[in-house]
């Protein structure tokens, strides 16, 4: 699946490499971009970087555009206006919502982590052993938790030492002591393997107290910042209103303990919550937006592994320059 370059994207490059001009450590910056469906904008005017190391989420009501800004920088949607630019060797590790995976199908942990192609065996258990997920290499897909699901999809990122791990509403159908612990393990690949993060996640009493900064989005960027700053801005309370900025205190704690992540009881709800709800368009329309969210999460969750590795893999025969994406 390509990327398509559009003809009114604006282009600032350096004259000497033809790459644009990015700060040394970033992964990916976006300029000026926007999307429009039809009639509807759904992103408008949005600017936002990543860089190393850092751990950066996106949040909004649902219609804002958070999924499409995910996959307006990996690639996947082409923008209207303005520039997306990625480092040329860049290698992103991609979480989805969800995976669907047929009960009947007799498939293997170790197996999938396999899929599309093989990996040796020392990297599929480096893999595994960051995700806490040994134990259940020889376990079938069909009978894991919700969390151990979730999980495997994390180990399976993990293959290939991303640079940049992105993760789409990834603690759905946890609950909030399982989504702390799964956020505990985000901040502590970080930290061991030097990795970026960049997620999405309604779980604003959990994931803002686990990112250096958050960005707010509603079809536009309200605002952003640390957690701290963002939680008190008006254009945040009035989103999500004013009782959250208490959302920062919670689960945030400094470990003199090590959690065991490789086990088998999980604090999570073996239940599909399906957040791509049929009001997401009523609810913008109600409060005055043009925008809306594309719904279509469950194909994109099967399609973005062999994107992300076809398309802003780590190439070693690229050049030194900087890929820009003029989608």
């Amino acid at each position: 699946m390509g990327s398509a370059r559009s003809a009114s994207s604006a282009t600032i490059v350096d004259k000497q490499t033809g790459g644009p001009v990015l700060s040394q450590d970033v992964l990916i910056e976006a300029r000026d971009v926007s999307v429009h469906r039809g009639q509807h904008c759904i992103l408008s005017q949005v600017d936002f970087s990543i860089a190393q190391n850092d751990i950066v989420t996106i949040v909004g009501p649902n219609g804002s555009g958070k999924s499409t800004m995910l996959r307006v920088l990996i690639g996947a949607v082409p923008v209207t206006k303005g520039s997306v630019y990625r480092r040329s060797d860049l290698c992103v590790g991609y979480v989805p919502q969800r995976l669907h995976i047929e009960r009947t199908l007799p498939l293997t942990v170790s197996r999938f982590l396999n899929l599309p192609q093989s990996v040796d065996a020392e990297t599929r258990d480096q893999a595994a052993e960051r995700a806490g997920i040994t134990r259940l290499l020889k376990r079938q897909m069909s009978d894991l938790s919700g969390g151990q699901l979730q999980r495997v999809l994390l180990a399976r990122a993990l293959i290939g030492d991303p640079d940049l791990l992105i993760l789409d509403e990834a603690t759905q159908g946890l609950d909030q002591r399982g989504s702390a612990d799964f956020y505990q393990q985000i901040e502590t690949l970080r930290d061991t393997t030097g990795c970026a993060v960049l997620m999405v996640s309604h779980d604003l009493h959990v994931v803002m107290s686990a990112s250096d900064r958050v960005v707010c989005l509603n079809g536009h960027v309200c605002c952003e910042g640390t957690p701290a700053v963002v939680s008190s801005q008006p254009a945040y309370r009035a989103l999500f209103g004013t009782d959250t900025h208490g959302a920062l205190a919670l689960y945030r704690h400094d470990h003199d303990h090590d959690h065991d992540h490789d086990h088998d009881h999980d604090h999570d709800h073996d239940h599909d919550h399906d957040h791509d709800h049929d009001h997401d368009d009523q609810r913008d329309h109600a409060q005055g937006h043009n925008h809306s969210e594309d719904h279509n999460t469950t194909d994109y969750a099967y399609q973005a592994p062999d994107l992300i590795r076809n398309d802003v893999s780590r190439d070693k025969h690229s050049s030194d320059k900087h890929d820009q994406s003029d989608e």
